[in-house]
């Protein structure tokens, strides 16, 4: 089966071709340009180079979220258009499960990081044993919130993502030795991954197929508003 995998969740484009678990192609621009003129540009390059057709591709897997709104709304709306037109199926995945790749041979717990403004942080815990086991769902809080669930877990943390950078020196406060984060070579997500774990998935009802945007609770959001009014 010939799989064509699609994030365009946050600044990284990462797209991929994997064909019976092997990876054909992938291309990942990690550069700040706007998603809804390269991507479909994207597509057509990497299918070209790999001298495919689109009536080629029997399924398609997308990074549904969260991360950027308009980002993630651009992936899936790609991602839906194709599998409607070329008649196949359609997988979503979790864009923060495609950052945590490099945690498939470390020995810990795998904690994927997208900045969410506010000190808060859009984020989830993974580890692999075979296969990409969730231990805790995706999820948007504060990183401080964060900080004391995984100190509660006292295991070796590998932080992924090119947002880390932005919270580093908290972490290291709060985790000390037991924080890990990945090298710059591996901050960008990697779709051959995503594609190849979504083998395993079912498949999503196209048509009901919607992002996952991980709003906050409305409560939380009015109560950041009345706090930013008030120190303002």
């Amino acid at each position: 089966m010939i799989v064509l995998a699609i994030d365009t969740s946050n600044q990284p484009l990462s797209l991929a071709v994997v064909k019976d678990d092997a990876v054909m192609g992938e291309l990942t621009l990690n550069i700040k340009r706007n998603h809804s003129i390269q991507a479909m540009t994207a597509v057509e390059s990497l299918l070209a180079t790999l001298d495919l057709s689109a009536d080629q591709i029997e399924r398609i897997v997308v990074a549904k979220g969260p991360g950027s709104y308009t980002g993630v709304r651009i992936g899936v709306t790609l991602a839906k258009t194709l599998a409607w037109s070329l008649k196949i199926p359609l997988v979503g995945v979790s864009s923060l499960l495609s950052l945590s790749w490099p945690g498939k041979q470390f020995d810990g717990i795998v904690s994927p990081i997208m900045n969410a403004r506010r000190g808060r942080v859009y984020t989830g815990l993974y580890t692999f044993d075979e296969t990409w086991v969730e231990l805790e769902e995706d999820r948007n809080l504060s990183m401080e919130e964060w900080l004391d669930l995984l100190a509660d877990r006292e295991e070796a943390v590998l932080f992924c993502g090119a947002d880390v950078d932005v919270f580093w020196e908290q972490i290291q406060a709060r985790l000390g030795d037991r924080a890990k984060r990945v090298s710059e070579s591996e901050e960008v997500p990697r779709m051959a991954e995503m594609a190849i774990y979504a083998s395993e998935l079912a498949d999503e009802d196209v048509h009901e197929f919607v992002p996952n945007y991980i709003r906050m609770a409305e409560a939380e959001v009015n109560w950041l508003k009345e706090q930013e009014k008030n120190n303002g």
